[in-house]
């Protein structure tokens, strides 16, 4: 397996943010591109053609692009035409950067599959999907609101192109979902995962409360939830042995992408995760 990091949890610019991992001698980066510098509105040629330098230079690749739209994700229906042209477009712009995987929360499925809402992400991310597969890529869900179970059986609706962007964290923190577990109910659709840590602090919690709190307030929100907290790598409650060992076990040998959405100092903390998880690697 390879060790990335999401540049953003560096608080600097995306160029500062790929030199810091070179820095770490780390293989790749997770770069967010629904809004700001690196979005398909924003780049220019030119800076397209200096990130590609650097990295070149750098020795790194992109393991993916974050294309997380915030707010409901794919839940509303009359915001989803917009929506997926977005996220066609980030696919795209991974393809210039040969990343194949494109990340991204999509709200919060429900269990019970008659649920309208169901119905309107399912066509929003099969819309994706296909789109994605046409380009070679894989629209990975990041795991979180929902159990394994039920994103296992949302993936086996859709038509291709969607896979999983397995954050063990947000499993331990949120739905109380073992990750071990889901590694191996979710194992044809893993293609990338983060390297997060936190513990539960409320098992009462409701997870669609939580998400829902995200989709008003952003990273703020979720950062000030009392049901959970984020922890440097080895300070929460993930099994990071049985972790490593199923993944090890599936066959997955991509990205360990390190997340860091919190603390005073983030780029300590990322070094932190960066030799924790070579030791074990």
């Amino acid at each position: 397996m390879k060790i990335g990091v999401i540049t953003d949890c560096f608080q600097k610019s995306h160029f500062e943010g790929i030199e810091k991992a070179a820095e770490m001698g780390l293989d790749g980066v997770q770069i967010y591109a629904t809004t700001g510098a690196f979005s398909p509105e924003t780049l220019t040629a030119e800076e397209k053609n200096a990130y590609k330098k650097l990295l070149k230079e750098k020795g790194l690749v992109v393991s993916a692009l974050c294309g997380d739209m915030g707010g409901y994700g794919f839940e509303i229906e009359e915001d989803n035409a917009e929506r997926i042209q977005k996220t066609n477009r980030i696919v795209d712009l991974a393809v210039e950067f040969g990343a194949k995987v494109v990340t991204t929360h999509i709200g919060v499925i429900p269990e019970d599959k008659t649920n309208p809402r169901y119905g309107v992400m399912l066509a929003a991310l099969t819309e994706c999907g296909l789109y994605a597969k046409s380009k070679g890529v894989t629209l990975a869900i990041e795991t979180g609101p929902e159990k394994a179970k039920t994103l296992l059986a949302f993936l086996q609706d859709t038509k291709g192109g969607v896979g999983v962007n397995l954050d063990p964290a947000n499993f331990t923190m949120v739905t109380g979902q073992d990750a071990v577990e889901a590694v191996y109910m979710l194992k044809d659709y893993i293609v990338h995962t983060h390297a997060k840590d936190g513990v539960m602090l409320d098992k009462n919690q409701d997870p669609t409360d939580v998400y829902h709190a995200f989709a008003v307030g952003g990273v703020d929100a979720l950062n000030a939830c009392e049901g959970f907290k984020e922890l440097p790598l080895g300070e929460g409650d993930v099994d990071w042995n049985g972790y490593l060992n199923a993944l090890r076990e599936i066959g997955f040998d991509g990205f360990l992408t390190i997340e860091r959405e919190t603390g005073a100092d983030p780029a300590a903390d990322i070094q932190k995760a960066v030799t924790f998880l070579k030791e074990r690697l």
